[in-house]
């Protein structure tokens, strides 16, 4: 195997900070004594993702030495690669009362009590400045960006442990953690395991670097965010569902493997990518995908930004292989899915519609031609674009 990547986890081990029994029980019996923070649905993924391992090294909200260098340079304080902030800001009224070194309980935005915080720190930090240094802009337009500025103004940090694992509400057949997904892959023999990363239904530009990817590979890992995204995104059912399909007719199930990646996404384009990609280096991945203008958002991001991002970090220094894809269409000249590099083609001759163009095109009943999108996909795309216009 190249020593540009391996299959360890980030930071040497995956972290496991779901309590115990023995810590439940103990968490429980403090729980109505224990200051308490009602937590975002944003950092109630990110406390999951921290306790079962898929934020690894993190083992929990980032002090203010890691934030400060994740911002400013991507890295830990200790030099480990890290590129976007993990965090949990609130406001002073509630940061206030709080003593460092206590417990504190962590309810979700339904008040159910899921996790534990041993408070080491609170700190404050500039919003302009982790802004502008992660998603490269101060708009508040940015949802990214939003997020940061509509959050109060002081970080808490410490330890966390998750009370339990829950199933997933909506896909719990597909909720495969980071150490179950590991031995999936050694118990198929899979040495080598691409990772793919959407927020998106799939159409056939997808599907072409995925199977392109997969011809130099053991496996496939198809990994969908399903954690909180905007609110003109496709729902993450649709999504779940039009998965399905190309699993049950278009892929070769011994090859390749659909699982949940519950975090939330922070429309961090370049950042994210570095973020996505060590994610899945802690599920298993030894490759990740990157395609055009990965986890960006309007215009905030150059085409391939996502992908030069990854040169700023020295060769193995990740531990994971960016399999670095260009914008794929359906070229009339050739009849088949190809890229610049590999058509010669027109660009008269490319089929490739925009997101906006599909979702317009749904809406009305439309489906989007063969070679955009397998027609199964389109028809559950518009079944569910039509549902949603009619409510």
């Amino acid at each position: 195997m190249s020593s540009l990547y391996n299959n360890a986890p980030h930071g040497g081990h995956l972290i496991n900070r779901i309590a115990t029994a023995a810590e439940k029980q103990e968490f429980l019996d403090q729980a109505d004594k224990l200051p308490r923070i009602t937590i975002d649905d944003r950092a109630a993924s990110d406390l999951a993702m921290i306790a079962i391992g898929g934020f690894s090294p993190l083992i929990g909200f980032m002090a203010q030495s890691d934030y400060e260098t994740v911002v400013t340079d991507m890295r830990l304080a200790n030099g480990t690669p890290w590129s976007i902030p993990v965090t949990l800001s609130v406001t002073e009224d509630e940061a206030e009362p709080l003593k460092e070194g206590g417990w504190i309980r962590l309810d979700d935005s339904t008040g159910r009590f899921i996790g534990i915080l041993e408070l080491t720190q609170k700190y404050r930090y500039s919003k302009a400045h982790e802004a502008e240094n992660v998603y490269g802009t101060d708009e508040t337009k940015h949802p990214g960006v939003k997020v940061i500025y509509d959050q109060g103004p002081i970080n808490l940090a410490g330890p966390v442990w998750l009370l339990e694992r829950d199933p997933h509400p909506l896909f719990p057949a597909y909720q495969i953690d980071p150490a179950a997904s590991r031995q999936m892959f050694a118990d198929r023999g899979w040495k080598t395991v691409v990772g793919f990363q959407t927020r998106n239904p799939i159409h056939r530009a997808h599907e072409y670097i995925q199977k392109c990817a997969l011809e130099t590979v053991d496996g496939l890992f198809l990994h969908p965010l399903v954690g909180a995204t905007k609110s003109d995104d496709i729902p993450a059912d649709v999504r779940m569902r039009c998965y399905e399909i190309m699993m049950e007719r278009y892929f070769p199930k011994d090859r390749v493997i659909l699982a949940i990646n519950p975090s939330a996404m922070r429309y961090a384009g370049p950042r994210e990518a570095i973020f996505h990609a060590l994610v899945r280096k802690n599920y298993g991945c030894t490759h990740f995908i990157v395609g055009r203008d990965h986890a960006g958002v309007g215009d905030y991001y150059g085409t391939y930004d996502a992908q030069h991002i990854f040169d700023e970090f020295e060769p193995g220094e990740l531990g994971i292989m960016p399999m670095k894809f260009e914008h794929a269409f359906y070229c009339t000249r050739t009849e088949q899915m190809a890229t610049t590099k590999t058509s010669p083609s027109k660009p008269e001759e490319r089929v490739h519609l925009s997101g906006t163009k599909v979702r317009e095109m749904l809406r009305r009943g439309e489906l989007p031609p063969a070679q955009f999108s397998r027609p199964e996909v389109a028809q559950e795309l518009a079944k569910a674009m039509q549902a949603q216009a009619a409510k």
